[in-house]
């Protein structure tokens, strides 16, 4: 039996909502309105909806507007029925819904994140430890410690054992076979990267080698550490090795198919540093495109590398592009509309209303507070007073008539140049809210149960600064 939604919403948005739940077509689950009685969904309260909401027979959720304030579980306890919070726009919620009326896992991956510490033998135990922690809390499952050629570590094996005490996998990076050995016999859970000359440390030692192959590009001498590997019968990843743009690139990506099609069983590694360090391109793309290939290939290991600052939320980006991948790989859908995380500069829907609906909240305003929202033709401000629109912020300035207000001049200045910052890259626009750069800048945590508090503007001006 279909589930029953229930949605509540306020007078001005009613119609749009009934216009795009009813452009879904058919979905696994049946739905109806209900106008609580506000203008606006900011303007509900627990109270209202407690003493207006006549709960339909059957229903098995509501979902209330994203920008409610207030308590779910208790409007839960009080209805018996459970409450979910939508997104903050109707235009977002078929990606919310899904066809199961459901909004997505995204809990669930496959893929293990290496994050290296480049500059290792360089930092005090305290900063490695300080940095692990950074690399862990964005994601990381395996911290590598980075060594670096002709540079002594001499505190190696001390920072392998002190990350350990902290939990955390460890992974020692180096082509000098004595620094390996050094992290193994401190516990080092990986190491990276033997061939089948360097493979024999790996027999003494608990530590997973990553195997890559002794001369670079050669898939038969990678193909005979394998072999020596499974012969040995320990764990082991293969790494073909990826090279950046230019210096091979295209057949590397090449080995990475041959080497699954060789060894459809075994575990491989991509270090995904070469692209994303070596190319002067946005690195959320990047990693989307490289963490599509491994998850048709089954590559559940990455080793992502942060040395240029363009890259520093390398880690952040690989988590949820495993998680975006997982859940896509399992519907058997493609990489959209799952979580817009990866989308930082521009957005696929930017605006969240149309002409039309502009057009009709403008009409129905009644009082001199500005509105300011974006569309396919410009920045829209309007108040009771009347409707401007204008492709650059500075055009709309002589007609607001705020010379004499300088809290109020100031916030809508501030207002409208976000506003066209939002307009000239194709990105959603709402007011009072930052603009949001998906993983490249993740927004402050909002507390969904509160109001905002007021801002500095507001503030000044009833304080009659």
């Amino acid at each position: 039996m279909a589930e029953r939604l229930v949605f509540l919403t306020g007078h001005l948005a009613r119609a749009r909502l009934e216009r795009l739940l009813a452009g879904l077509g058919e979905t696994e689950f049946s739905w109806e309105i209900i106008d609580i009685g506000v203008k606006v969904a900011a303007l509900m309260t627990e109270e209202i909806i407690k003493r207006r909401l006549k709960m339909p027979e059957g229903t098995d959720r509501v979902m209330v507007p994203g920008r409610y304030r207030g308590d779910l579980d208790r409007l839960a306890v009080h209805f018996n029925v459970p409450f979910v919070r939508g997104p903050d726009e109707i235009a977002d919620l078929p990606a919310f819904l899904g066809r199961a009326g459901e909004p997505p896992d995204l809990s669930r991956h496959d893929m293990r994140i290496f994050a290296e510490i480049v500059d290792a033998p360089m930092l005090s135990i305290a900063g490695l430890l300080a940095r692990a922690r950074v690399l862990v809390e964005a994601g990381a499952d395996v911290v590598d410690l980075g060594c670096l050629p002709e540079t002594p570590f001499p505190l190696l094996g001390e920072a392998v054992r002190a990350l350990k005490a902290e939990g955390i996998s460890v992974s020692v990076d180096s082509a000098n076979i004595e620094e390996l050995k050094t992290g193994a016999e401190a516990g080092a859970d990986y190491l990276l990267s033997l061939n089948e000359e360097t493979l024999p440390l790996a027999f003494d030692h608990p530590a997973v080698p990553v195997l890559i192959p002794s001369v670079p590009g050669d898939l038969d001498s990678l193909g005979r550490a394998i072999e020596a590997a499974e012969r040995a019968g320990i764990a082991f990843i293969a790494d073909p090795v990826l090279d950046p743009i230019h210096f091979g690139f295209a057949a590397s990506l090449g080995r990475f198919i041959e080497a699954r099609r060789r060894w459809p069983g075994i575990e491989l590694l991509m270090g995904t540093g070469n692209l994303t360090e070596l190319t002067d391109a946005d690195t959320s793309g990047i990693t989307a495109v490289l963490a599509g290939l491994c998850s048709e290939l089954g590559v559940r290991n990455v080793l992502t590398v942060h040395v240029s600052p363009h890259t520093v939320r390398t880690v952040e980006e690989h988590d949820l592009a495993r998680r975006i991948l997982y859940a896509a790989r399992a519907d058997g859908a493609l990489p959209r509309d799952y979580h817009p995380g990866l989308l930082q500069i521009h957005d696929r829907k930017p605006y969240a209303a149309s002409l039309e609906d502009i057009a009709a909240l403008a009409a129905d305003v009644r009082d001199a507070n500005f509105r300011i929202v974006t569309a396919e033709d410009g920045i829209h401000i309007f108040n009771s007073k009347g409707h401007a629109v204008a492709t650059d912020a500075f055009e709309l300035f002589p007609g607001l008539g705020v010379e004499k207000d300088g809290a109020h001049a100031f916030y809508l200045g501030a207002e409208l140049m976000k506003a066209e910052i939002a307009w000239r890259l194709g990105k959603r626009y709402a007011q009072d809210e930052p603009l949001a750069w998906g993983v490249a800048a993740p927004a402050p945590e909002a507390d969904r149960t509160r109001l905002a508090e007021v801002g500095h503007t507001l503030k000044a001006k009833k304080e009659g600064r």
